[in-house]
């Protein structure tokens, strides 16, 4: 009954096992048959010792990196929640007269999409709250994926070894707002139907190949009767098919180069500070998974979005009054309704520059944010790997840079509900829309120079506070009369992370000549990358850190001015910078 596991390990250990299940195994005793599994799957798949070398593996205990995984959860119940509809949903457009529970649509002309989205939140048995529930979770997923991309850009996270892996969140992104665009579309609602009369419009403003690209997507003549059917496969299949894959590549990546940590003692690019995979991080990962999902559920059952009901079904001409698209298309929105109408004609064609311009704009912006990391290594020169992050004030341009895309999406989305800020706030919508058309230039270039002059005064706080400490709020009187205040010295670990990040300096293309007199060539790329270089670690973008002379030398200041007795309650605990 006590059969022990055969002593060899690995593959050979694992035979052993497996020829001793009919009665005895590795030195005559029985083996276990949950033992026996174990050797048979480990001799076959190596689950021993992968198991063994990635179930210890260390993950900070950090809250911001909570905001990966609300991504990742929020994406496991789309997937749930999309499944359980898609058993419900009919993705066709053939028109049918609705006679069903909500009465004030009896009689109405609509489509089977329609019909059927119709259904599921009436007659199907929670299907309202699935809805509910897989709406929100679109709108926290791509919420998500966007404060986690910005905590990364921050924090310098996508450097060097790293950069293959913000292309997957980029992309996640991006196919992310896609994926929310064709699913609002589904229903075949009014609002949902302005959105796809939007996107055509858009689609048709591009020279020569935009009304073939048009009748090609819509079968046709605008909405066609395709239209539904073929987002319908691109939604459930195409799209969550190659997130999925983004997914899985993302999360290996992450457990290939180690997780990044914030800076402190001990925490070094080659080891990581914090809780083991098994069994700390598991129970927690898994306990924040219902809470996230517990949290959409309670949202999408007292939370009304999307009342397909209250719009009706799209009828080709009517427009919504106050048509909102969710959240993360205002920015794409916003471009288009503040952009005076320009038109030109060439050679027979209409070029519509006042949706054309806008709808370019809103790829090539994402798209700076796509090689950022690649932009960023080629002006710093830096080939190093990076696993500590960086502090924002530490380096002032990024988070500046970080700022003014934010404030930039942030007057875009004012521009994308124009209407809706108006009626509220009882505006003028003529001077909201100058107001945009202004702010799109200003805002950013002031978010930029405030942003940068807050690190700066940040950056020469904390070089005050590790040479002169911490203010304690005591007032003492010196033998000679004068009052000061008391400062208490910083503790080492606290020092180490004041003090600990580099200051790279700027790429310099050198003398003109050589030392034979010779004159250099230097190519404009040279001459680009040191200017890129001046403006992002310039002596205007960081401030000195303190040497451990000037340490010293205010220590010995202190303990000249009589804070020697002051500073012996934090002895133990202070060190050098």
């Amino acid at each position: 009954m006590g059969g022990a596991r055969p002593e060899s390990g690995g593959a050979a250990g694992a035979e052993s096992g497996v020829e001793g299940r009919g009665g005895s195994g590795g030195r005559g005793g029985t083996v276990p048959r949950g033992e026996w599994l174990a050797d048979w799957a480990d001799g076959r798949l190596g689950l021993y010792g992968l198991a063994r070398a990635n179930m210890r593996k260390a993950f900070p205990d950090h809250p911001s990196f909570l905001l990966g995984e609300i991504c990742l959860y929020s994406f496991v119940v789309l997937i749930l929640t999309g499944v359980y509809l898609t058993l419900f949903f009919e993705p066709s457009m053939a028109e049918v007269v609705y006679d069903g529970s909500y009465e004030p649509l009896n009689g109405v002309l609509m489509t089977r999409a329609f019909e059927s989205t119709l259904d599921i939140s009436f007659d199907v048995r929670g299907g309202l709250l699935i809805r509910q529930i897989h709406h929100w979770a679109a709108l926290v997923f791509v919420t998500g994926m966007l404060v986690h991309m910005m905590r990364v850009f921050f924090t310098g996270a996508y450097r060097k070894p790293r950069e293959i892996n913000w292309l997957f969140g980029w992309t996640l992104l991006f196919l992310g707002i896609i994926t929310g665009l064709t699913g609002y579309s589904l229903p075949d609602d009014m609002l949902s139907g302005t959105g796809v009369r939007f996107a055509q419009g858009a689609i048709l403003s591009i020279p020569i190949v935009g009304t073939y690209l048009s009748f090609f997507l819509f079968g046709g003549e605008f909405p066609g009767h395709d239209i539904i059917s073929r987002f319908f496969p691109i939604h459930v299949l195409l799209l969550p098919g190659i997130m999925l894959g983004l997914v899985a590549a993302h999360l290996i990546l992450i457990v290939h180069h180690k997780h990044t940590q914030y800076p402190g003692p001990g925490k070094k690019r080659e080891s990581v500070v914090g809780m083991p995979f098994l069994p700390v991080y598991l129970a927690k990962a898994g306990g924040f998974f219902f809470l996230v999902f517990g949290v959409l559920t309670l949202m999408g059952g007292i939370a009304q979005i999307n009342p397909v009901w209250a719009f009706g079904p799209y009828r080709p001409d009517l427009v919504t009054t106050g048509a909102q698209p969710d959240w993360y298309l205002g920015f794409s929105e916003g471009l288009i309704r503040v952009m005076p109408g320009w038109e030109i004609n060439l050679w027979g064609h209409t070029l519509v520059l006042g949706v054309f311009i806008p709808f370019s704009l809103f790829p090539l912006i994402l798209l700076a944010i796509g090689v950022h990391p690649f932009v960023e290594a080629w002006i710093t020169g830096d080939r190093r790997e990076h696993h500590l992050l960086d502090r924002p004030r530490n380096a002032p341009v990024r988070t500046a840079l970080g700022a003014a895309w934010l404030t930039l999406y942030a007057v875009l989305l004012i521009g994308g509900g124009n209407d809706i800020v108006a009626t509220h706030l009882h505006l003028s919508i003529n001077s909201i829309t100058w107001f945009v058309r202004i702010a799109f230039f200003v805002a950013p270039v002031l978010a930029f120079y405030v942003t940068k002059r807050v690190c700066l005064a940040l950056q020469h706080r904390d070089r005050d506070k590790v040479l002169h400490g911490r203010e304690t709020g005591t007032i003492t009187r010196l033998p000679h009369g004068e009052f000061i205040e008391v400062h208490e010295p910083l503790p080492r670990a606290e020092l180490y992370a004041l003090t600990q990040h580099e200051q790279p300096q700027p790429y310099e293309i050198g003398p003109p000549a050589d030392a034979g007199g010779v004159r250099r060539r230097v190519r404009v790329s040279q001459r680009v990358r040191a200017r890129l270089a001046r403006g992002m670690f310039g002596p205007d973008t960081q401030v000195p850190k303190p040497t451990p002379e000037e340490y010293a030398e205010q220590r010995a200041a202190r303990a000249g001015h009589g804070e020697g007795a002051a500073e012996v309650v934090g002895e133990r605990g202070s060190g050098g910078s």
